[in-house]
């Protein structure tokens, strides 16, 4: 497929005697390094498949995203997104160091666990591989300028692997993977902080829960074995290619990034084992609660069995413990102490009147995702939320108390307060109710549904929805307005 040079492929070349000043100056660079690689095809495209210690890729790679020092070939880097791949990779190296210890018959220490129970278990860790380029290599024709390389054997005379030496000049430019590589650099920038300072950082790479706080006997054995981990056996496994330009960078960007297919949200939030809100569905509400939680939202209401989609679960449950709309970042730190409290609220909810039943939807409004968020909402504000009021332990016991007195029938005409003019409200008995509702202010959306055919089906833009009907509920049940707070 591919020329080669004596018995090397292209663009490997075979070692020089550096004997000379002019066989120095003719090599280029001294200082190499060596690695073992796997040359591959992919797509008819040579490529090397190396292992890089996880501390060392950020020191032989560089990123082409700075327009002032070349030509970009990247997007711009997204700090969040890289943080959140950092915290996933110091709960894999933690991992790596208690496999590690297992595997050479040593004793775990309990602070193994309760470091991985903090930063949040799972069944399995894994990195993809990064996709780089090393350019100005001769990409599978003749020519020179290539990586010095030697074929490794067995004793049988077969082809191992190749030994490659990259030099200075050898940088890995990152195609696919800054997120990662940047991850990695924080990775190690908490780890060393954390062993030389002996305290968690307050700010900058703040990777685990107990800001500033002194690190125990037992947590810097864990963080000297990770970082240990991160130093050798631990490593990223890297796709080279070779000599590409500028273009076929971008175009080699492009096709990684955007010809993938999404995983769907709801198989998604199925499979995954890690974050601990999925699993309190799956443990509690699907578990002890029985139930019935489907991948698929049913269109049709008249086929609705009463079940719950899970994806729609997910989202309801990010607002109950974090107020937020998804579940990004929940750890089991924040989330588990919270437990009780949310599972108390969905206990009540499964004791609304048709709730879970068939037709659920077409029987109660309470079916509807929107309505729960709703009583998250609310269940948010007087468990967690900074603003609690002094006495929101017993307003939280009386809202569960109340809750399956409130009319969630579709005919409610509380759901229509905005369709309704002033004496049509008086004569609904909904008198009060604007005093718990937010100002009517320019383009504030207050489209929050439609009632026709006897059924009242609330709108698509659930975040400027479920904050009025939660304050509907509030003014139902006679909780304080918020608003007074």
């Amino acid at each position: 497929m591919y020329n080669k040079i004596g018995s090397l492929p292209i663009p490997l070349q075979t070692p020089q005697e550096l004997d000379s000043l002019d066989a120095l100056a003719s090599a280029g660079d001294v200082n190499e390094t060596p690695f073992n690689v796997f040359i591959g095809h992919n797509l008819g495209h040579r490529v090397f498949t190396m292992s890089v210690p996880f501390r060392k890729f950020a020191d032989i790679s560089a990123v082409a995203n700075n327009r002032d020092a070349g030509p970009v070939t990247q997007r711009a880097l997204d700090e969040g997104h890289a943080k959140k791949l950092a915290l996933y990779m110091v709960k894999g190296l933690v991992s790596a160091a208690k496999l590690r210890r297992a595997a050479q018959g040593k004793p775990v220490p309990e602070a193994f666990d309760e470091v991985l129970r903090k930063l949040g278990e799972q069944p399995y860790f894994s990195l993809q591989p990064l996709v780089c380029n090393i350019r100005d290599v001769p990409p599978g024709g003749t020519g020179g300028g290539g990586i010095r390389g030697i074929r490794l054997e067995t004793s049988t005379g077969e082809t191992a692997a190749f030994r490659v030496f990259l030099a200075e000049r050898h940088i890995l430019w990152v195609v696919d993977g800054q997120h990662r590589r940047h991850a990695a650099d924080l990775v190690m920038t908490f780890l060393e902080q954390v062993r030389q300072t002996g305290r968690y950082p307050g700010k900058g790479a703040v990777l685990f829960q107990e800001k500033g706080k002194a690190v125990t006997e037992g947590e810097m054995l864990v963080w000297n074995e990770a970082y240990e981990a991160a130093r050798s056996y631990a490593t990223l496994t890297i796709e080279v290619h070779l000599g590409l330009d500028i273009e076929q960078e971008r175009q080699l960007f492009h096709d990684l990034n955007r010809l993938g297919k999404r995983v769907d949200p709801s198989l998604a939030f199925q499979f995954d084992g890690s974050n601990p809100i999925t699993l309190f569905i799956k443990r509690k509400l699907a578990g002890d609660l029985r139930m019935s939680v489907i991948e698929s939202e049913v269109k049709d209401w008249s086929d609705d069995e009463g079940a719950l989609v899970l994806k729609e679960i997910v989202a309801v449950n990010a607002v109950a413990f974090l107020n937020k709309g998804n579940i990004a970042g929940a750890t089991p730190a924040v989330i588990e102490p919270r437990e009780d409290k949310v599972f108390h609220l969905w206990s009540r909810i499964a004791e609304i009147p048709d709730f879970g039943s068939h037709r659920a939807k077409e029987k109660t409004v309470a079916a509807q995702p929107v309505v729960l968020k709703a009583l998250a909402k609310i269940a948010y504000d007087l468990n967690f939320s900074n603003r609690r009021p002094e006495d929101a332990d017993d307003l939280y016991d009386r809202f569960l108390h109340e809750l399956t007195s409130v009319d969630f029938s579709h005919s409610n005409p509380m759901w229509r307060y905005y369709e309704l003019d002033e004496s049509q409200r008086l004569e609904s008995g909904l008198k009060g109710l604007e005093e718990y509702l937010p100002e009517a202010v320019g383009s504030a959306n207050r489209d929050i549904g439609a009632y026709q055919g006897d059924l009242f089906r609330f709108g698509a833009k659930h975040n400027d929805i479920y904050p009025i009907l939660a304050d509907m509920i509030r003014w139902a049940i006679k909780l304080p307005n918020r608003r007074d707070a």
